[in-house]
Parts: structure tokens; sequence; C-alpha cells
């Protein structure tokens, strides 16, 4: 299943993803919650044969929008958490002559640097330092505190592709990352949900980031250090994690950054894509603040 919030015709809705059309919501029927982050707090989604009767509904449904004809919007407009992790995968701690972090090493980005799949990434006047990150978003789908390895993806609704925009100047300035990473529309994620029964392993999907239509990363989620699992069971040894919370996993090597053999930083008028195995892709221009 794929979950989508889309904007058509000046009315916004959240509906479900069948091949290349959309059905919102409310053409399913069941007395669904009008608001997509109050159906995944509801947990409600993690009962897999409700899941089932929910895709089984869709499919049926006569009402299809084209996905063409629909704005696609964040799929979680306002996330309880953006929980990030940074020098996840040992090729990009490589590009940046530093070593891996003992645990993980985690900041956090604020709701309001959510932006849609297909929104401007803003240039704000106050850096000239602005990157990419092209990662694995995993959303939550019911509470998770002290949960094991083994047991972890029990506690995932799904997966999207997530961009973690940095201006590096202020990120490495401040001695701490988060006001570097929190800008406003610094969290492009979507295009939209895919619930995990239709990941079969987390751990094998391929990522790739273009900006401008050049190929800048190419790395497979194989490649992190701390796996999926692992992540989320470390992260709620302390933290309780909550449905429709996002976790961004890290990116591989390629950023703009520590390019060689000079950096290769965003600039007003660059595209940005980010795409990964089997969840979609998201797409964004960046333009002046101004």
């Amino acid at each position: 299943m794929k979950i989508a919030r889309f904007e058509s015709m000046g009315r916004q809705d959240y509906g479900f993803v069948v091949g290349e059309s959309l059905v919102p919501a409310s053409a399913v029927g069941g007395d669904l919650p009008l608001d997509v982050f109050e159906l995944i707090s509801s947990e409600v989604l993690m009962n897999g044969s409700f899941q089932q009767s929910l895709a089984d509904m869709a499919s049926s449904s006569g009402t299809r929008l084209p996905l063409d004809g629909v704005r696609l919007q964040a799929p979680i407009p306002r996330p309880g958490k953006i929980v990030c992790l940074g020098r996840n995968y040992m090729e990009h701690v490589a590009e940046a002559d530093t070593k891996p972090p003992r645990d993980l090493m985690t900041f956090m980005k604020p709701a309001t640097a959510v932006a849609g799949p297909y929104d401007d990434i803003i240039y704000p006047s106050l850096t000239r330092q602005l990157d990419y990150e092209g990662e694995l978003g995993v959303v939550i789908g019911k509470r998770c505190r002290k949960t094991s390895p083994s047991e972890a993806l029990g506690f995932v609704l799904g997966f999207l592709v997530f961009d973690d925009v940095s201006a590096r100047d202020i990120q490495f300035g401040d001695g701490q990352w988060t006001r570097g990473k929190s800008c406003d529309t610094f969290a492009p994620l979507g295009p939209w949900i895919t619930t995990n029964a239709e990941i079969a392993n987390p751990s094998a999907l391929r990522l790739r980031t273009w900006v401008n239509g050049e190929l800048r990363q190419d790395a497979t989620t194989a490649s992190m250090i701390k796996k999926v699992p692992e992540v989320i069971s470390t992260l709620s040894l302390g933290m309780t994690l909550e449905a429709g919370d996002v976790i961004a996993t890290g990116t591989p090597a390629g950023v703009g950054y520590h390019w060689k053999p000079e950096p290769r930083l965003l600039k007003p008028g660059d595209v940005v894509r980010v795409e990964i195995e089997g969840l979609g892709y998201i797409e964004n221009h960046v333009v002046s603040e101004t």
C-alpha cells in the first residue's frame, strides 16, 4: 500500500496510490479519519488485515484520479519528531575524512522544515553553502519504547524518500548541527509512504541522487553502518518513538560539500532528484529566498 497526500482543484485530501492513479480516502469508505496523521496516529494501519482490507477497497473503487493530474504533498505534513542520523555510511565517513561514530550520531529537524516531494527548496540568505543528502526515511507506525533489533521492524509503518538539505557553513560553524539542518524546506520527503509489507528488505534498496541530471550519489542501503532495526532499537532505549515520527537514516557518499577535487554545492536554479528503489522519487527546485 502507498499512502499519499495531495491537492486537486483547490482541495487537499489523502488517499491510496493504485498503479498510476490515486484513490481519495473519501471514496474508499470504512469511516476513515479525515486527516492522514490522525489515521497513522490511531495505529490501525499496523493491523495487517485492516491494511489489506483498505488496499482491496481502494483497488475496487471506481473513483480514481490520475497521479499526473494532482499535486502530491508531504505524506506526513507535521511529524511529531524528525530524527536524523549523521555518518551512517562508511563511504560518506571516508569522503569527510573523519571517523565513524561509536554509536548513533543523531540530530533533530523541526516539523517546519518539511517540504513536499516536488516543492521548492528555499536557499536562505543566512548560508552560502547549501547541500543535498539523499536518504531513506522510516515512518514509525506505533508507539515504540525499548524494543530489540529483532522486533524493531514490527513498529515500522513504511518508508519514504528523504533529502536532508544542509547549510554547511552554519552546520559546521555552530559546532552542532541543528540550526544548519533546520531551515524551512530543508526536509523534502515523499512522494508517499510505501508500507512495510511492500518492502522485503529495507537494507537492500538502491539510492541515487541527481543534481541537474548529473548522478551524484549511487549506493545501496546495505552500506549503512547501522541498519534500520538497530537504529530503531538504539533510539528507543531513551526516546519514545510514536506513530508518525520520521527517522532519516543517513546519507551515502557523493554530497556536494565533500566533492573532489572541489565542492559542488547547490545554487538557485538547480534541480535535486532523489530516488530509492521501490519507493519512487522526489524532485525539488532550488530557489532564492528573495
